[in-house]
């Protein structure tokens, strides 16, 4: 583990020595930037699959609704039959969630990268790097010890902070929308029908769910709150295109 995070590190480094002299002193944030994109791009494929995933699934849901009728005494049946028919149509109920455990690894990668002092037995050299005032390695705790919200650290986070709240407020607003939507055109709640436990709450906290990233972004080490920002606003640019055309706003949810 200790000689990949040398390599990752010194690929970092190497990077930020090409990007020096367009960003000078952020070369080391643009590099995270454009990692961030780069794994995006490789994700990408997994984000189309699951989209398609996704019209698959709605396509079922006339289908589920007449199961849902004919075992609505018996929710193990339904189950079961409801994973039969996704079998039978070769429907993965999961597409939606493999770009999110496929960019996990890489968050976790640049989190320990940036929260080590030493690599490899050597002075971890990427720590010295910084994002206008703010060090790569530094939290927001730290920017606040040093000037405050509106010192020259603590208006990094400021930025970032804004730039969060910008991309959780319209993810937000277009859930809410779909959400809307697909409740008017979904038929009537049976109310033989058992409801499972705690969705109600779920459907109600899901359209908050984007601004959790504000959260991460005030632990984490910057370099980390860097990649969590770029890839968000990935995120939300890329499903405003591949669901555009899907009815009631599938996907409008799904994890970051």
């Amino acid at each position: 583990m200790s000689s990949f995070m040398s390599v990752f590190a010194s690929l970092v480094e190497h990077l930020a020595d090409l990007l020096q002299p367009l960003f000078h002193a952020s070369a080391a944030a643009a590099a995270i930037i454009l990692f961030t994109a780069f794994v995006r791009l490789l994700v990408h494929p997994l984000s189309r699959a699951g989209a398609r995933g996704q019209r698959d699934r709605l396509k079922l849901q006339p289908r589920i609704a007449e199961l849902r009728k004919k075992h609505k005494k018996n929710p193990e049946a339904l189950q079961k039959a409801i994973m039969e028919l996704h079998r039978e149509e070769k429907v993965s109920p999961l597409s939606g969630c493999l770009p999110m455990l496929f960019q996990m690894p890489a968050f976790f990668l640049l989190y320990h990268l940036f929260s080590n002092n030493s690599i490899g037995g050597e002075p971890n050299a990427l720590l010295g790097h910084t994002l206008g005032a703010a060090p790569l390695g530094g939290r927001f705790k730290d920017a606040l010890a040093h000037g405050g919200l509106f010192g020259e650290q603590g208006l990094v986070y400021v930025a970032l902070f804004v730039l969060v709240a910008a991309v959780a407020t319209f993810n937000y607003r277009r859930t809410k929308r779909q959400m809307a939507l697909s409740a008017a055109a979904a038929p009537a709640p049976d109310p033989d029908q058992p409801q499972v436990p705690g969705m109600g709450a779920m459907t109600k906290l899901m359209p908050l769910m984007s601004f959790m990233t504000l959260f991460t972004v005030g632990v984490v080490p910057l370099a980390a709150a860097l990649y969590v920002v770029t890839s968000t606003t990935w995120s939300a640019i890329e499903r405003a295109v591949l669901y555009r055309d899907m009815p009631y706003g599938a996907g409008a949810a799904l994890p970051v």
